[in-house]
């Protein structure tokens, strides 16, 4: 997050948490492992590590993903296959994982993916989360035509749509450890 946009609301913001019946190293060898993103993720297919050692700070990851033709079906996302590619920003064994999505030109954006994980007597809570400070340039593609009251509209649902797919993400997350 840079200093200027510190103090200023996010753009988007969601998080959600479940308790998962293993240790947070365990947790985190699974979450950190981005190419395994196809067995929880409601968009991401899958991907490969591109730079850097994975799954360390600074390594390159592109990502698969496919969206559905009814995700806020109304505004112009992208549809069907297309890839992103995203920088690992924290990555603490057991603590934390972040990575944050690149534009076109490989700039980092203010927007960033995170599982953070809190031990338990009964394992650890793990939680996922999205913080977006300004709009993305896939966002501002979006959202270009879009009078305010449309605006308003598309960051309500979308608002909603990230909510959801952090809680999916989860629980697909803690079947597929926990059946481990």
């Amino acid at each position: 997050m840079s200093e200027s946009n510190a103090a200023q609301a996010p753009l988007l913001q969601a998080r959600a948490s479940v308790l998962v019946s293993a240790t947070p190293s365990e947790v985190y060898s699974v979450i950190s492992d981005l190419p395994r993103s196809g067995d929880w993720s409601p968009e991401c297919v899958g991907g490969t590590w591109i730079a850097g050692e994975p799954a360390t700070v600074g390594a390159v990851f592109r990502g698969d993903n496919e969206r559905s033709p009814d995700v806020v079906a109304w505004a112009p996302v992208v549809r069907g296959r297309w890839s992103t590619e995203s920088e690992v920003v924290a990555a603490d064994p057991g603590q934390t994982f972040r990575w944050a999505m690149r534009d076109s030109k490989g700039a980092r954006q203010e927007s960033v993916w995170g599982f953070d994980l809190e031990s338990t007597a009964d394992g650890c809570v793990l939680t996922h989360h999205f913080w977006m400070g300004s709009a993305t340039e896939g966002i501002r593609g979006i959202t270009a035509e879009m009078d305010d009251a449309e605006r308003t509209r598309f960051f309500t649902e979308w608002q909603a749509k990230l909510g959801g797919d952090l809680a999916s993400t989860l629980e697909r997350i803690k079947t597929v450890i926990e059946k481990s």
